[in-house]
């Protein structure tokens, strides 16, 4: 199995976005973004306060940018928590770049300094790949949700995973 790594944003991650943006890879999204919106979140990514939140591009064993995932705070049932998302690009997708990729995202959660108990996500329904990732990296289904994302309605199940568990003592 391939080593990955994760890098911090930077502002030479602009491509990567563009090549995230296709009909194909947004299917689960609602579609593309435009340009503007393109632009738009890639100076949201440069600009990211890292007490809130972290974006990192995937490298593989090469040094190729193969994907990208990060994690932000949000208010998830009325208490602040990571919300994480990411993308593999086609031609690297099907080696489980995404499950190990969120394996080290969760490290580095686990690890922040804001110490959020929880780190959710939000794969739409009909995405098995993403759902399958956030199975796979031990995160509980909870729920399912629905809301306007990208000017439609988005239907999306609901994912989370305990940072820090309660450890008991053995019996």
């Amino acid at each position: 199995m391939e080593t990955l790594r994760l890098r911090p944003w930077s502002d030479d991650d602009l491509p990567l976005l563009r090549a995230a943006n296709t009909a194909e890879m947004t299917a689960h999204l609602n579609g593309p973004e435009s340009e503007q919106q393109v632009l738009d979140r890639h100076r949201r990514y440069l600009g990211l306060d890292p007490a809130e939140a972290r974006m990192f591009v995937v490298l593989d064993a090469t040094s190729t940018a193969v994907g990208a995932i990060g994690y932000w705070t949000v208010s998830w049932r009325e208490e602040p928590a990571f919300e994480t998302g990411w993308f593999v690009v086609p031609e690297a997708q099907g080696r489980g770049i995404a499950s190990r990729a969120l394996a080290l995202l969760i490290d580095d959660a686990r690890a922040h300094p804001a110490g959020l108990r929880h780190l959710v996500a939000f794969p739409g329904v009909e995405n098995a790949a993403s759902n399958g990732v956030c199975r796979r990296a031990g995160f509980e289904l909870v729920g399912s949700s629905s809301g306007e994302f990208r000017g439609s309605e988005l239907h999306s199940h609901e994912w989370a995973l305990d940072l820090h568990p309660v450890r008991t003592a053995s019996a």
